[in-house]
């Protein structure tokens, strides 16, 4: 039986030179997950240009540290300010500064560098925060006598509008599944008809135990972002392909009796976000779905879909997992371009 694998501006005065003096603290010691350099965005959401030299400097693991103890980051967060700031001293590296002795200039540099990459302005800003913040660290704790950062402007990033599919795309995404008789195509079925049915986060769908699934009640239990628990109903067309992959697909997976996690990679580990984001991209292109498609995307299409539907904004807030309903109100910006049947405020409906 096949297996799938897993697989901005600045007062030109600040250039001034900073010097260093090296003291070291006592260096924490960070998770295992933050410390493994991790793309957060793929090679297709980025231009393909040559990989740079990775970076490494204790002083960015004792920064990672010092912000997820004070800040209390996400991993997520903390894997991406790593991959920024490592990105940054390879830059620099190349540019034959082999410390962070260095001025505002060369700050400016490496933006620009960025640009010429076209990053997306996101991406910019987020790159130039962790450099910023990173420097701060380094003047707060007295490796730098000042900041070279300190007086470069944040980039202006313009309202996100997020990349949603059609009712036909969805359709030929779920579908694709069914085109591969595999023991990891039962997998992939419900895990697609449960993310695009229920707008969860990669994150949390991966991160689902056997346990959390109900299918007396229909409901979902996930766990997101800040350690908020919420409880999503499941519409009865998605927990046929859900029982068939416990009742088939899983028991085949699963190497190990006492596991509890949902879905299995052909190892019988937990599937990771990165091996979920491989095993879709297979399947975008098996259903002639053109562009760049991220387990991200599924999610803005579910919001999108209830918006269009006539969901109230509070209700899509709750159903998403959203601190704040101003990140929801992006969603009203990005109507979909075909409404999925089904009432506003119940389950989504996907016609066959």
């Amino acid at each position: 039986m096949a297996q799938t694998l897993d697989h901005g501006g600045v007062d030109t005065a600040a250039a001034s030179q900073a010097r260093s003096t090296r003291g070291r603290a006592s260096k924490p010691t960070l998770p295992p997950e933050a410390r493994r350099l991790v793309p957060v965005e793929s090679q297709e959401t980025r231009p393909k240009t040559p990989s740079s030299p990775v970076g490494m400097s204790p002083d960015i693991d004792e920064f990672l540290a010092d912000i997820r103890s004070e800040k209390r980051l996400s991993v997520n967060t903390l894997v991406a300010y790593g991959n920024d700031l490592r990105q940054f001293r390879g830059y620099l590296d190349r540019q034959g500064i082999k410390d962070w002795d260095t001025d505002a200039a060369t700050v400016l540099n490496f933006v620009a560098w960025l640009k010429d990459q076209a990053y997306a302005p996101a991406s910019l800003a987020r790159k130039l925060a962790a450099t910023r913040t990173f420097f701060a660290f380094l003047v707060r704790r007295g490796t730098l006598r000042s900041d070279p950062a300190a007086r470069i402007g944040t980039p202006r990033v313009g309202p996100f509008t997020p990349r949603t599919l059609t009712t036909e795309e969805i359709h030929r995404l779920l579908l694709a599944p069914t085109g591969r008789h595999t023991v990891e195509a039962l997998r992939d079925q419900a895990m697609f008809e449960l993310l695009a049915s229920t707008g969860m986060r990669v994150s949390e769908v991966v991160s689902l135990d056997v346990g959390d699934i109900d299918v007396a009640s229909g409901t979902v239990k996930c766990m997101g972002s800040g350690g908020r628990a919420r409880t999503l109903p499941i519409d009865a067309r998605v927990l046929a392909p859900l029982q068939t992959y416990l009742q088939r697909g899983r028991l085949l997976l699963a190497r190990e009796p006492g596991s509890s996690a949902l879905f299995l990679n052909h190892r019988g580990d937990r599937l990771t976000r990165q091996g979920f984001w491989l095993v879709l991209k297979g399947y975008a292109k098996d259903a002639g779905i053109a562009g760049t498609l991220t387990p991200h995307t599924l999610r803005h299409s579910f919001a999108a879909q209830l918006i269009g539907g006539g969901a109230l904004l509070r209700e899509v807030q709750q159903r998403l997992g959203h601190a704040s309903i101003s990140t929801t109100q992006m969603y009203r910006q990005n109507p979909p371009a075909t409404t999925l049947p089904g009432a506003p405020g119940g389950h989504l409906t996907i016609v066959r």
